[in-house]
């Protein structure tokens, strides 16, 4: 009997396993999330997320520090800038150049195109930037140069000429390349009496010239590094910037360059959504000159 019993039993387990199978309701797969009431569902593994799509749509904005000792030796009014950026929202940005940081004690992107002692005339009428930038591809040159060449008494016109030279190169680069000049710190060095008005006659002209190289699709924008900066309390010697003085360089790319970014944007569409807004503008402003 209990033979008879058990028989029944394991006969019967294979039935109602089918039938409970064909009770069950139908639904997701398991490893596909479900939502519950007021929430997302969760990506599957092979969703693509803006972070991981293409090369192009995730790269950074790519930021070229370009001039001589006051922006790579050490010029650590970029680590300041850098992390200024991180702090306040603007975290995709990409630090570039062929050099490489030298210290200034907290951690940043520190690559950059800060060439100590050269100058700017020398470096268009040697054909030297190309090669940097092929190296690099700047979205946006952040450019103080010219001190040296105030040094050496180079007359503006000759430095503006030079300027014209870097900013035609920087568009053969990249046509869309957003340019940031500084007017140049002042200088006041016990070698050079005659610097402080060298610097001041060429301050005063790199306004009107950026205004004349820009364009809306390329824009040329001319940064004051010179007004409020002292020479006796920022610089270590006259002509180099001390900590104050790299808290003040910092201070004012800081809202120049964060025109041309968009906070949380992760991807070079920041700048070509800045493309569209200067060239939207120029049209707003031709039509209406010409009403």
């Amino acid at each position: 009997m209990r033979r008879t019993r058990l028989l029944r039993t394991l006969l019967a387990i294979p039935a109602l396993t089918l039938a409970l199978t064909a009770m069950r309701p139908v639904g997701p797969a398991p490893d596909t999330a479900t939502a519950t009431p007021g929430t997302a569902a969760a990506a599957p593994d092979t969703a693509i997320t803006p972070a991981a799509a293409t090369d192009t749509a995730a790269a950074p904005v790519r930021i070229m520090p370009l001039g001589d000792s006051i922006t790579g030796s050490p010029g650590c009014w970029r680590a300041v800038l850098w992390n200024k950026l991180q702090s306040t929202g603007y975290t995709s940005v990409d630090f570039v150049g062929t050099l490489g940081p030298q210290g200034c004690g907290v951690p940043y992107d520190g690559d950059n195109e800060g060439h100590g002692g050269f100058l700017a005339t020398a470096v268009a009428q040697q054909n030297q930037l190309p090669g940097w930038l092929s190296a690099t591809h700047p979205d946006i040159v952040v450019m103080h140069f010219g001190t040296n060449d105030v040094w050496s008494n180079i007359a503006p016109d000759r430095i503006l000429a030079a300027y014209s030279t870097l900013v035609d190169q920087m568009r053969q680069s990249n046509p869309n390349m957003k340019v940031l000049v500084a007017q140049i710190l002042p200088m006041n060095p016990g070698s050079c009496p005659e610097c402080a008005a060298r610097v001041t006659a060429l301050n005063a002209r790199i306004p009107g010239w950026a205004a004349a190289k820009s364009t809306s699709r390329s824009p040329v924008i001319a940064v004051d590094q010179w007004s409020g900066f002292s020479t006796a309390t920022d610089t270590y010697d006259g002509v180099h910037p001390n900590a104050s003085g790299d808290d003040k360089i910092a201070a004012r790319w800081y809202p120049a360059l964060t025109k041309l970014l968009t906070p949380g944007l992760t991807d070079r569409a920041a700048g070509a959504l800045r493309a569209d807004d200067a060239s939207v503008a120029a049209t707003a402003e031709e039509a209406t000159v010409h009403r």
